[in-house]
């Protein structure tokens, strides 16, 4: 397609740089990174700290001096909570000020409410990536938006999920095959990710117990409560955690390992780390949950129904004997970086061409 200029938005709170936060900063890296190298002209609005091979606008966090008054007020959200309100509501204002001189399509890939609320107010078509299943603040704004609100979701369970709201066409995410190559394997299971209650890798660690095979874990570990009171005990023996690792050190990893451990309590909406591991030929046991089951196939890993460790620890064991060669080539013909960037060019055109029509 011709270039465009487009304009991503992203987090006001976490870096887009190494080592990512999560696999929503690790993606938008990889769909800026990819849209430049295609031809277009790349505005990404991001939190102070992101990668400056990148075309890095700073969204601004500007620190307001509340009145007295304000702060007595028992329902004050907290700062950080107003911090972010302020560095989208500028954006967004002036975006409504200048958006068309400066840009074809604004890209959201915040998971913040005011630039699907204010999306009525550009004359330049905005267009969500719906990241999470339903939150109260984006059904709320969809409800508050003038017009219609145009959506992709990570998955179909994700598309699914917000069918009482929006009809959102699926652009699934996709992994840059030259970063995460495939590895040899070895003996060991890995599990990556943050190290928090709802990505649950406590579970992780007692089905690979179940399973006799040792476990490396990787990621940051921001709930330090969660850590303390579910990780630390289960530590030791083979089980070891190594820290927040940066990519090349963590796609290394993945790589010798034998099996990747997914384990999400909550409706995973897409789970990037399993395409991640399946890229290096790791084949993945996970629990099915959300879109895992549209990741994960026969032949490429293995899914436990439910949350009980030995079903997963059963999961690993099948998982185990997948061919990593077609665990791979699973993900270079279905998830790669260069098939999701070719679909939101096309829904970027089928923006255009309504605003056109229009």
């Amino acid at each position: 397609m011709s270039a465009l200029r487009i304009c991503l938005i992203a987090s006001s709170r976490y870096p887009v740089s190494q080592p990512f936060a999560g696999g929503l900063e690790s993606l938008t890296h990889q769909l800026a990174a990819q849209l430049v190298s295609r031809g277009h002209e790349v505005t990404l609005f991001a939190a102070a700290g992101s990668d400056s091979a990148l075309p890095v606008t700073e969204l601004e966090v500007r620190r307001v001096r509340y009145s007295a008054a304000a702060l007595s007020d028992v329902h004050a959200p907290a700062e950080a909570w107003m911090d972010d309100h302020h560095a989208y509501l500028s954006l967004m204002l002036e975006l409504a000020r200048t958006g068309s001189e400066r840009f074809d399509v604004v890209h959201n890939n915040s998971l913040h409410h005011l630039p699907v609320a204010m999306s009525g107010m550009l004359d330049v078509p905005l267009l969500t990536t719906l990241h999470t299943p339903p939150t109260p603040w984006l059904e709320s704004a969809m409800s508050a938006a003038t017009g219609q609100v145009a959506c992709t979701a990570v998955s179909r369970a994700t598309a699914e999920g917000w069918r009482h709201v929006v009809d959102a066409a699926v652009v699934h995410n996709g992994v840059a095959l030259d970063r995460w190559e495939p590895g040899p394997g070895g003996t060991s299971a890995v599990w990556t990710g943050r190290l928090v209650a709802e990505k649950a890798p406590h579970l992780a660690i007692d089905a690979a117990r179940l399973a006799g095979i040792a476990l490396v874990l990787a990621g940051p570990a921001p709930d330090a409560a969660y850590f303390d009171r579910e990780i630390a005990p289960r530590l030791g023996g083979e089980v070891t955690y190594v820290g927040h690792l940066d990519h090349a050190s963590l796609a290394a990893l993945v790589a010798r390992s034998a099996v990747a451990v997914v384990t999400p309590a909550w409706e995973e909406p897409f789970g990037l780390v399993a395409i991640e591991a399946m890229a290096c030929g790791t084949p993945v046991a996970a629990l099915s949950r959300g879109a895992l089951p549209e990741i994960v196939e026969d032949g490429t890993g293995a899914l436990a129904a439910g949350d009980d460790p030995s079903d997963l620890a059963a999961a690993i064991a099948r998982a185990m004997r997948c061919d990593r060669r077609r665990v791979r080539w699973h993900v270079a013909r279905n998830f790669s970086a260069d098939r999701m960037v070719d679909g939101y060019e096309n829904r970027y055109a089928a923006l255009l061409d309504q605003r056109s029509a229009a």
